[in-house]
């Protein structure tokens, strides 16, 4: 009598190999890591220098316009983002805003060595928005402080 040869099947693996979904997240969090600390947090902007006082702090928070020294423009609205913007979003959001709270002051602060015209058109998209009154922001002149200035 021939003895039968019985070959065992294997049964199938019920398990979820989890290395390869590992590998999926640990590489973002790496690239993550990576680039965090490159990540600048606001805008630098050489002001243009004046003898001028401060205004007072009264009333609502200001809205700053910040153009930096490539002719970029942001807007913030003072939640300590700064959101990119073109001359539509721009007075779309001044806009907004306004409707909102029609007191609340416009600042522009931009940068010493950009053209001006991209100055007068951050002024004009927050005239046409509703603003009264714009203000420039300004730095004092070294070694002045703050002292009054002339006149």
């Amino acid at each position: 009598m021939k003895r039968a040869v019985r070959r065992q099947r294997r049964k199938p693996m019920a398990d979820i190999n989890i290395v390869p979904y590992v590998d999926v997240m640990l590489v973002p969090l790496v690239i993550l890591m990576v680039t965090a600390p490159l990540i600048t947090q606001g805008v630098k902007v050489d002001l243009p220098q004046a003898n001028a006082q401060p205004q007072p702090g009264e009333g609502p928070l200001p809205v700053m316009i910040h153009i930096d020294q490539f002719g970029d423009t942001y807007l913030d609205l003072g939640e300590n983002d700064l959101l990119p913007v073109d001359q539509q979003l721009l007075y779309e959001r001044l806009l907004r805003v306004l409707r909102d709270a029609p007191a609340t002051p416009i600042m522009v602060r931009a940068d010493a060595s950009i053209d001006y015209g991209l100055v007068v058109d951050a002024m004009v998209a927050a005239q046409a928005a509703g603003a009264p009154s714009v203000g420039l922001v300004t730095r004092p002149p070294p070694g002045v402080g703050s002292a009054p200035g002339p006149g």
